[in-house]
């Protein structure tokens, strides 16, 4: 089955909400589109492009309990949540994890989305805590993309960017807390 299809098969049951109608009709492009659109990152991509945004995508299953994303492992594409919950873990210096975000499919989330810019490491694991059924674009086909869509490419780039740029400011501020708790507890001791 075409990787399109696949898409397809899965955004049909999601959109309609019932068994696939006797004739197994799939979905109009319209209407699979509407639904990649409920994605922030994907709102302000034309139709026309959209349609070869499809193309790229590769709908790929997890059973609970996998590693989706490995903290740490060389990233080289990210994952669209279509269907299941994921925890997002971090993994201390003393080698214990803890989750710092619990996402389902109802939140229209992607994860791995550094990996379109560079091929670094992971900044975090991701495990699926149920089933999860996912559309995954590889960063090559991203840039390929962007290529021939450099207007789609620069938008999509632009929310990566926002959200790289909301998470630093988070952390930022999480460090100062940190710091100022240690300063705090260093001048109590005295």
């Amino acid at each position: 089955m075409l990787k399109y299809e696949m898409i397809v098969n899965d955004l049909q049951k999601r959109i309609m909400n019932e068994e696939f109608e006797e004739n197994h009709k799939l979905p109009t492009e319209e209407k699979l589109i509407e639904e990649l659109k409920q994605f922030p990152m994907l709102a302000q991509i034309t139709d026309a492009d959209m349609e070869d945004l499809l193309l790229l995508l590769k709908r790929e299953d997890f059973p609970e309990g996998s590693r989706i994303i490995n903290e740490n492992e060389e990233g080289d594409c990210m994952y669209l949540l279509l269907e299941g919950q994921v925890d997002v873990l971090k993994t201390t210096l003393y080698g214990e994890e803890y989750v710092c975000a619990k996402l389902n499919d109802s939140m229209h989330c992607v994860f791995g989305e550094i990996a379109m810019i560079d091929r670094d490491r992971r900044s975090a694991t991701v495990l699926a805590t149920t089933d999860c059924r996912t559309a995954v674009l590889s960063s090559e086909d991203f840039r390929a993309f962007c290529e021939k869509h450099p207007q789609a490419g620069c938008r999509l780039l632009m929310v990566i960017s926002a959200n790289l740029c909301r998470n630093l400011r988070k952390e930022n501020e999480n460090l100062l807390k940190v710091y100022s708790a240690l300063v705090d507890e260093i001048e109590n001791d005295r």
